[in-house]
């Protein structure tokens, strides 16, 4: 029996995001050069204050691409990133988390036009599924934040968490740069990211009980769990090999010392309590 493939093995919608996006770039591609008709420019989203506005192109913007460099690098991250998402999470969470990030990224956009671009705005126009794919970024680092990832041309492993922090300054520097001038909604990126963020923190409210933020903990959280039962356990035993019990109820307390009550007290508060919970003052009496 031969191997399946790559492609094969890829979940459904992760596979058909991929297929209906080479789709759409290769019909821009055909129509433009054969009949003229620039389904970027029809499809793409445009400032909402721009006649070329439509109410469909917060959606259909994130699946039309500038050319094959544009797609080829959009593709090849849903491609290694998105799979995990969706066998984690199931085909319908993972296309809702897909088209909030890409949708939200258009909103990020739109109002970035509407604050910082002026009349500029009206000619502007965005294509493209990067915010959806910094979206994918984003929650691939929070579900698997210890996974090593590298940067292109810096072959030193960098955990997940690490590495998209980094990609959202770099973005949010080539953004906000006064020599910016590269031509990428970089806003729309973090946009991405952002609604992403607050659709993780939404699951993760409304589904406590099966929505889980990782698959596993990270080491720091294993680290804290581990050092919080070592210690209770330490309160709970330390102590263990001391056999004692409530004070007799019978005349027998009336002739005790005020010393001897004092140590009984001390005692039953180490049963109820723990050791910790002594004072000082408590502990040198205990051991006098």
């Amino acid at each position: 029996m031969s191997q399946s493939s790559l492609w094969d093995r890829l979940p459904q919608v992760s596979k058909n995001l991929i297929v209906i996006n080479f789709i759409c770039w290769l019909a821009d591609m055909v129509l433009s050069r054969s009949i003229g008709i620039n389904l970027s420019n029809i499809l793409g989203l445009h400032y909402f204050g721009s006649d070329s506005f439509y109410l469909w192109q917060p959606f259909t913007y994130m699946f039309m691409h500038a050319n094959f460099g544009h797609i080829f690098f959009n593709m090849f991250a849903v491609l290694m990133f998105a799979p995990p998402l969706e066998e984690r999470w199931g085909s319908k969470r993972f296309l809702i988390y897909y088209l909030v990030s890409g949708i939200g990224a258009g909103f990020v956009q739109e109002l970035v036009w509407w604050l910082f671009a002026g009349q500029a705005a009206m000619w502007a126009v965005t294509i493209g599924a990067s915010g959806a794919v910094f979206g994918i970024l984003f929650a691939f680092g929070w579900l698997f934040p210890d996974v090593k990832m590298f940067l292109l041309f810096v072959p030193i492993p960098i955990p997940a968490r690490i590495f998209v922090i980094l990609y959202a300054l770099c973005e949010l520097w080539q953004g906000i740069a006064p020599s910016a001038g590269d031509n990428v909604a970089h806003f729309a990126h973090l946009g991405g990211m952002l609604f992403g963020w607050l659709l993780l923190l939404w699951w993760r409210h409304k589904d406590k009980e099966t929505f889980s933020a990782t698959p596993y903990e990270s080491k720091l959280t294993k680290w804290w769990k581990t050092k919080r039962a070592e210690r209770k356990k330490n309160n709970t035993t330390k102590y263990s090999n001391y056999h004692y019990q409530d004070p007799v109820k019978d005349s027998y307390q009336d002739d005790k010392t005020e010393e001897q009550k004092e140590k009984d007290r001390i005692l039953d508060k180490i049963k109820h309590y723990g050791y910790d919970s002594l004072t000082d003052d408590e502990k040198g009496k205990i051991f006098k």
